[in-house]
This record gives C-alpha cells, sequence and structure tokens, in this order.
C-alpha cells in the first residue's frame, strides 16, 4: 500500500479503529504481562527472603 500523507497512514484506509485498536490491545498486554510477572518474582522473592531468615533464627 502507498499513502499520499500522514492521515492516510493514520486512517489505513477507513481500518483504522481495528489496526491500531489491535496495536493498542498488543501493547496493554505486553505492559501487564510485564507487569504480573515483576510483581510474582517479588513475592516470591520476599517469600524467599522470609523462609531464610526463619531459618536461621531457628539454628
Amino acid at each position: 500500500m502507498q499513502w499520499n500523507s500522514v492521515s492516510e497512514f493514520l486512517s489505513m484506509g477507513g481500518y483504522a479503529f481495528y489496526v491500531w485498536g489491535s496495536f493498542g490491545l498488543t501493547a496493554a498486554v505486553l505492559v501487564a504481562e510485564i507487569l504480573l510477572v515483576r510483581q510474582q518474582r517479588n513475592q516470591i522473592l520476599r517469600n524467599l527472603r522470609s523462609e531464610l531468615r526463619s531459618e536461621s533464627n531457628s539454628s
């Protein structure tokens, strides 16, 4: 496809809602995935630190 202007490119031949919506949704899901994985990692590290502290205190 060839576009003559930026506005034609952004309108995507009348399919802008679907094209840009899919890009936006994909970006949102990727960001959510990164945040959830980071949150889970931090929770696991907190649990491991807690277990290590309790083991060292009981010895």
